[in-house]
């Protein structure tokens, strides 16, 4: 009799731990499809209001790229003009005689009616016109052709009144600062040339006895070349003596022809100037004298 009714008692708590279980795996399952159908619900609402959200979403244009505006094209800057230089304007072309001065011609100067020593400077300074070109034009100082015969009497032994001679000339240059010669003609042009371009001017005596391309009725007279140009084979001419030559290029050609043949020497070149042998430093051009407006003061 013991033994029945154990199993009868095991029998009842068995049904008991099944109720129980039951219980929970229902409860369990019950959480689980809740939690599922909740997680559905949520995601059908949300792509519900996700749909309405896009379609009552205005329309959203593409965005635009911005043009830029069109810009002035940038102005090229403009070259800057070289002004060319006329270095003649600052060459010395003194003239020498009466006519000129009486005609108020620019360069000439009361010294063309003037009497020095017994002779007329309109019929014997040309050389001393020359050597005032030289020292104007080359240098940071100038003087007048009158200002040159004084110096010349006083510092190279020339004794006025007259022509003066090429000895005279390349002393009175020489104790100036000037570096300087005189040459004889030479046999070809060439050689003549290539003489002239390495200088920096150069007195030239010429004569219509040996030509009269140029000079006509001159048995001698002392001019000034200036600005040798090796392309057009022309030189700038200070003539003291003809206003219509004075400050015209001619071909050096000329020049080479009418070389005065009858003298010791022919031409005189000038190949640079030391200022700290000038002792003289002359400053201003005297006496009255038709100045030209281009040339600076």
């Amino acid at each position: 009799m013991g033994t029945t009714q154990r199993k009868k008692h095991w029998g009842s708590r068995k049904k008991r731990y099944m109720l129980i279980w039951s219980c929970v795996i229902f409860v369990c399952a019950s959480m689980l499809i809740s939690s599922m159908w909740s997680g559905w619900k949520r995601r059908m609402l949300f792509q519900e209001k996700k749909q309405m959200a896009e379609m009552t979403a205005p329309a959203v244009s593409p965005i635009a790229t911005k043009t830029p505006e069109p810009t002035e094209p940038a102005k090229s800057t403009p070259k800057p003009v070289i002004k060319t230089v006329d270095k003649t304007k600052s060459i010395y072309t003194f003239l020498q005689g009466p006519k000129s001065w009486n005609r108020g011609i620019d360069w000439s100067g009361e010294w063309g009616e003037s009497y020095m020593d017994g002779g007329s400077f309109g019929g014997f300074g040309c050389g001393l016109c020359c050597m005032a070109n030289i020292y104007s034009s080359l240098t940071e100082y100038q003087c007048s052709p009158i200002d040159m015969y004084q110096y010349a009497k006083k510092h190279t032994g020339y004794g006025g009144g007259m022509a003066i001679d090429w000895g005279y000339i390349r002393r009175g240059l020489t104790s100036l600062g000037f570096r300087c010669h005189v040459e004889r003609k030479q046999e070809t042009y060439h050689e003549f040339r290539e003489a002239v371009k390495k200088s920096k001017c150069a007195i030239v005596l010429v004569s219509s006895a040996n030509s009269t391309v140029h000079w006509k009725n001159t048995p001698g007279h002392y001019v000034t070349i200036f600005e040798f140009d090796e392309k057009n084979d022309k030189v700038f001419l200070a003539d003291s003596g003809d206003p219509d030559h004075n400050r015209q290029w001619i071909h050096l050609k000329k020049v080479y022809r009418s070389l005065k043949t009858a003298s010791n020497w022919q031409y005189l070149v000038v190949r640079g100037y030391d200022r700290n042998k000038d002792t003289w430093r002359h400053k201003k051009a005297s006496g009255q004298w038709n100045r030209p407006s281009y040339l600076k003061q």
